[in-house]
């Protein structure tokens, strides 16, 4: 009997972390690859403004890539899809409607529609990708068109859930297709990997429809102008929203790039509803009666330029804050947002607004599966190894304690690391040799080119500010002809710290004579005989370390 080859599960992002998420599964040395998402900066990561998976092992073996499917069009699950692009082209990407239709306006920003390969499936359609056979499946989430995947392979059958809820009464769209999934259960999954980001909640996720219940009843409510603030692609929230708006006789306004932009795909592609003339430009939601109008924009995670973080500064162009606005954040903070969130929620405290916001006020529920959804995905599915993805790592523990409570045992658990490799057949499982992955920062139109280094001196100069130190000399002795002179930035204020500032210079001018004496004129020399009795000297003083940058400038012999 030949042995067939085993079945590889790698994933390069989305283990550990919220965001980032992207799988690869391998079979007979093909690759296929599961979503392409970015996440957000950490707070250490200063002036970052996305995280992506390093995709350098793929840019290795880009002949042997299949096919990209993506789950969703959320952004952790195709944020990183244009920068993927610029690296390895030609590659046919398979998404939903409304996925494909959200790509597209990303690759369209980045000038690369014209040579993407999308291709457009639906919930219950099966494909072929030889070796793989692939059938999407129809799950609940927190955006219309989100798709599970039973992906066919002469190993064994892989299950990749994406993000899911169960949820009975969803907003504008069907139930999870729980045939199709008690079905791929039925004939025999090798492994189900299926998100845990919500694996810490007990009981059953709550339905979008109280959410649309109490969203009216805030709406009748209001007196004066209604503010909402919700993640852009979260479209059942937004069609709730321009609901209650119509039923108060309210007119929308939209703020902010990501919204303007999901709103008028998803009206366009039939995930919105709303007549035409409910919207109407923000220049023009000025002049109409407060109790007429809601600004609907970007802004639920604190994000330093979104429209309400801006508002609550007082510096958006175009929407100033009224006493008795009502503001009502419509999503719950991604970990590591809570403090910005906080400050946000402060300041339109401060300035007078009726702040609407927390899960206890049932204005946002989870798209993400609860303790009971869990277990029964597992029960359905019924695999013989399981692997949780999609979270921290608390997330993916408790969800493998779920695993163990419905019947998987514990060795057939596996909870893999980013860049791990983790092999899988019939007779066996087992983590194989990893493969090298990481963390690509993007700043601005930079990709990979801001490091550990960079940072670190960005954190430095955030943390203590940054010495400047000019000199001139000449060029064959090493005279110093001028200097040395000390700018500050960050550090302290020159005027307040002239006493701090002449001794700095004494001891710089002193260290220089000494170079003068054995003929150092070399730069590098000269930059360590300035930076290290300079570094002594002010953390002596300051208890500081700002960066030191010497500046020499030459000048040739008279």
């Amino acid at each position: 009997m030949i042995k067939k080859p085993e079945l590889s599960i790698i994933p390069l992002g989305g283990r550990g972390e919220i965001g980032n998420n992207m799988m690869l599964i391998e079979y007979n040395n093909e690759i296929l690859i599961l979503d392409c998402g970015i996440m957000f900066p950490t707070e250490d990561m200063l002036g970052i403004d996305l995280v992506m998976p390093d995709i350098s092992y793929l840019i290795k073996n880009k002949d042997r890539i299949k096919a990209m499917l993506i789950s969703h069009g959320h952004e952790d699950h195709i944020g990183a899809i244009p920068y993927f692009l610029r690296e390895i082209s030609n590659i046919p990407i398979y998404g939903t409607k409304l996925t494909i239709g959200m790509i597209k306006k990303k690759l369209e920003e980045n000038r690369l529609l014209k040579e993407a390969k999308l291709r457009e499936i639906s919930a219950g359609e099966e494909i072929s990708l030889n070796p793989f056979q692939i059938k999407f499946v129809k799950v609940n989430h927190s955006i219309p068109d989100a798709v599970a995947m039973g992906i066919k392979t002469p190993s064994g059958t892989i299950v990749y859930t994406g993000d899911f809820k169960f949820d009975q009464t969803p907003i504008n769209e069907e139930p999870t297709d729980f045939n199709g999934l008690t079905k791929l259960g039925e004939e025999g999954v090798l492994a189900l990997l299926s998100d845990s980001t919500n694996a810490e909640h007990k009981g059953y996720s709550i339905s979008e429809r109280v959410v649309e219940e109490n969203i009216n009843g805030i709406f009748e409510k209001a007196k004066g102008r209604i503010i909402v603030a919700t993640f852009s692609s979260h479209l059942d929230r937004l069609q709730q929203i321009i609901n209650a708006a119509y039923k108060t006789g309210r007119k929308i306004a939209i703020s902010g790039r990501s919204m303007i932009a999901n709103t008028k795909i998803a009206k366009e592609l039939g995930y919105l509803n709303f007549p035409d003339d409910m919207l109407v430009e923000i220049r023009k939601a000025n002049n109409l009666p407060d109790h007429k109008i809601v600004y609907m924009m970007t802004g639920s995670q604190g994000e330093t330029m979104a429209s309400l973080t801006r508002i609550s500064r007082g510096d958006h162009r175009q929407i100033n804050l009224h006493k008795g606005d009502t503001v009502l954040l419509s999503a719950t903070p991604i970990p590591g947002n809570e403090r910005s969130v906080g400050e946000t929620i402060n300041k339109l405290f401060e300035k007078g607004a009726k702040v609407i916001y927390g899960r206890e006020l049932d204005v946002h529920v989870s798209g993400h599966a609860y303790q009971e959804e869990l277990k029964m995905m597992i029960n359905m599915i019924k695999p013989k190894y399981f692997v949780p993805v999609h979270g921290e790592y608390r997330h993916l523990y408790h969800h493998s304690t779920l695993a163990q409570e419905v019947g998987i045992p514990e060795e057939n658990i596996f909870i893999a690391k980013n860049g791990s490799r983790l092999n899988v057949s019939e007779d066996k499982a087992y983590f194989a040799s990893s493969i090298s992955t990481g963390k690509v920062l993007i700043d601005g139109t930079g990709i990979g080119d801001v490091g550990n280094i960079v940072l670190r001196d960005r954190r430095i100069l955030s943390e203590h500010g940054i010495i400047i130190v000019v000199v001139t000399i000449e060029s064959k002795t090493g005279k110093v002809l001028a200097g040395p002179d000390i700018i500050s930035r960050g550090f302290v204020y020159m005027k307040e710290s002239q006493e701090l500032i002449e001794e700095a210079k004494s001891r710089l001018t002193k260290a220089l004579d000494e170079c003068q004496e054995k003929n150092i004129t070399d730069w590098s020399t000269l930059k360590t005989k300035i930076k290290d009795p300079l570094r002594d000297f002010i953390y002596n003083e300051t208890r500081r370390n700002p960066m030191i940058m010497p500046i020499i400038m030459e000048v040739p012999n008279k």
